[in-house]
């Protein structure tokens, strides 16, 4: 038990269990080994954290959103000194190489949480001139928000997810993934530091019932989820049936074109990032790579010799650029994946295999994985694997492209490569996807809406846009004359 939390959840500005909780391990991918025991919520659990935010966030919406700011940015801060002990932490958790997690995760929630504190203090309402009359908007909070984390960005999600609601006066209930309950204790600790007054921010663990208790409470106003496609279904039917406001960040199959005149090492640099990061365990990865003809000899040759050089090994290791996939269940998936790979006819490049690793037997290992001769039919050209499987499939014109990588329910993410910036603005233009790329891949910043068309999901996290999304909109008009009534 290397990372057992003082309790399992966090409500009303205080560590609480409950016995009577179903047990839930957080198990250390590298190895497969427990690292904490927690429990599940009970409904006693549930009704405490939602009648925590209720309560708390009245008086907190009333601040001057400068003063919500403050905290944030005092929490930013806390998350920023601390990066070090929490990126071990989210290294113990999901596995991912602490080379990753050092930048990628508690160091983006800072990103978000300082954005947003800075941002709410202009993000106002309008004045509509009415000729005499004049009318004016109010951008108010929904209320109690529940946001249900993934686990391949287990902070980063909760700081994407809450710094927005908070900025803009609502109270948050998070239930962290059940792979992954431990940095989201860790982040409602440093809320309470910053100051962030108790019951605004509450951290409940469980598996899909405590998700679906908590979408369909009576107190819940809004609700966002990142996951998969049909988690996001189920949840989305749920909230939509009680009139909810929703967000969901959901899956993806994306497309990366790379054209003959792109710069070589880069595109190969781009479709890397994009298919083995965080063991390909990331939504927005263009797991299907167009590669026009004229390169894709030379693209194939030069991407199999680069895959081959990375490091697989233990994720504390600084060296490592590869760790494990975040479950027993997910390593049989992507597997599986692998196999039906070969058995429809994809030419298998490289990797494909569990590595021996001395020390890591139990680990949830899989080489970095790449596939060439893929066809538009082939399930791993169709379906998301997420894992460290890479797609290649080659093509001749523009147009062909486009309507190919567009051939898909999916929307999340495209990305481009070419020194021909026209072209690239042209196929961004025809792209369905909700972000994208032009000479380069997966890069979020705060700055820009995160999410995805189609089934992908609705609404977008980051940026002015998901102040938006937590808040709505109350319309005033204000009379300066005299009511003229027939009557």
């Amino acid at each position: 038990m290397r990372a057992q939390p003082k309790a399992s959840h966090y409500v009303n500005g205080s560590y609480l269990d409950d016995a009577q909780g179903a047990e839930l391990a957080s198990i250390h991918p590298a190895t497969g080994e427990p690292i904490a025991l927690l429990r599940a919520a009970t409904p006693n659990v549930v009704e405490l954290a939602m009648e925590a935010a209720r309560a708390a966030q009245p008086a907190w919406a009333r601040l001057k959103p400068v003063e919500r700011g403050r905290i944030l940015r005092r929490a930013a801060d806390i998350l920023r000194a601390r990066n070090d002990e929490l990126s071990q932490l989210e290294t113990l958790d999901t596995g991912k190489p602490i080379q990753e997690t050092t930048v990628a995760d508690a160091a983006s929630a800072a990103d978000a949480l300082e954005f947003f504190a800075g941002a709410i203090a202009v993000y106002n309402g309008e004045m509509v001139d009415l000729g005499g009359p004049f009318g004016y908007t109010r951008r108010e909070p929904l209320g109690v928000c529940v946001g249900i984390g993934a686990w391949n960005y287990p902070i980063q999600v909760a700081g994407w997810k809450s710094a927005p609601a908070l900025a803009m006066g609502n109270a948050m209930v998070f239930k962290p993934s059940e792979n992954t309950p431990l940095s989201a204790l860790a982040l409602a600790e440093v809320y309470s530091e910053a100051g962030l007054p108790d019951g605004l921010f509450n951290v409940v663990q469980g598996y899909g019932d405590v998700g679906s208790a908590l979408v369909s409470h009576p107190l819940t106003a809004k609700v966002s989820v990142t996951g998969s496609v049909p988690t996001g279904r189920k949840v989305l039917g749920l909230a939509g049936s009680q009139m909810k406001h929703a967000t969901m960040e959901l899956g993806g199959k994306s497309p990366l074109i790379v054209f003959d005149d792109a710069d070589l090492e880069n595109a190969i640099g781009g479709a890397m990032l994009g298919n083995f990061y965080s063991s390909g365990q990331v939504c927005s990865n263009g797991t299907r790579v167009f590669v026009q003809r004229g390169l894709h000899d030379r693209f194939l040759e030069r991407l199999a010799a680069r895959t081959k050089n990375i490091r697989i090994g233990d994720p504390f290791d600084p060296e490592t650029q590869m760790g494990p996939l975040i479950s027993k269940a997910q390593h049989e998936k992507v597997l599986a994946y692998i196999e039906t790979g070969k058995s429809e006819g994809a030419t298998l490049v490289c990797g494909g295999n569990v590595p021996s690793l001395q020390g890591f037997e139990g680990g949830f290992f899989v080489e970095p994985t790449v596939f060439s001769g893929v066809t538009d039919t082939m399930t791993i050209a169709r379906e998301e694997i997420f894992g460290p499987v890479m797609s290649v499939l080659s093509f001749d014109e523009e147009d062909e492209v486009i309507a190919r990588a567009n051939g898909t329910e999916f929307g999340l993410a495209a990305g481009v490569f070419t020194r021909d910036l026209p072209r690239a603005h042209r196929v961004v233009r025809e792209m369905q996807a909700g972000t994208c790329w032009i000479n380069a891949y997966n890069l979020t910043p705060v700055e820009l809406p995160f999410g995805g068309y189609k089934q992908s999901g609705i609404g977008r996290e980051n940026a002015l846009a998901a102040l938006g999304h937590y808040s709505q909109v109350k319309s005033v008009y204000v009379e300066t004359g005299d009511v003229e009534s027939p009557y």
